[in-house]
């Protein structure tokens, strides 16, 4: 498939971001004394599993509407959509390990991108009847 460049690119950039949620998870556990299988202990240690965790929950949203907005609509369309996500993501990931309270700003882009796939994907699944 060579048709979606800058949405692969994307798609990467997700699954790295992903990959360093994991290390800073690996990272906190041993840093403030959680082994596995423990999911709760310090914190801190807790606010980076539930960033990785939240992302992972997005990501069964926002892999499918990426690839659908690509597909439907444009591969540069879905590509920018797609980094907006990425970029609330990292938003979201450094607020919310300071301050759980702070997390809204990088929720939001983040929804709104994934929103904005999903919305465009269906115009044009709905237009292609008309």
């Amino acid at each position: 498939m060579t048709g979606f460049p800058l949405t692969s690119l994307v798609t990467l950039g997700a699954i790295i971001l992903f990959f360093i949620m994991a290390l800073r998870v690996a990272k906190a556990r041993g840093t403030y004394k959680v082994p596995a299988p423990a999911t709760s202990g310090d914190p801190i240690f807790e606010r980076h599993f539930r960033v990785q965790m939240n992302t992972l929950e997005w990501l069964a949203m926002f892999l499918p509407a990426l690839w659908l907005g690509a597909i439907w609509h444009s591969d540069v369309v879905a590509a920018g959509l797609g980094l907006v996500w990425i970029i609330g993501r990292i938003i979201y990931m450094v607020a919310y390990v300071a301050d759980p309270k702070t997390r809204s700003l990088g929720f939001v882009v983040q929804m709104l991108a994934t929103l904005s796939l999903f919305l465009l994907t269906l115009f044009q699944i709905v237009s292609s009847f008309l």
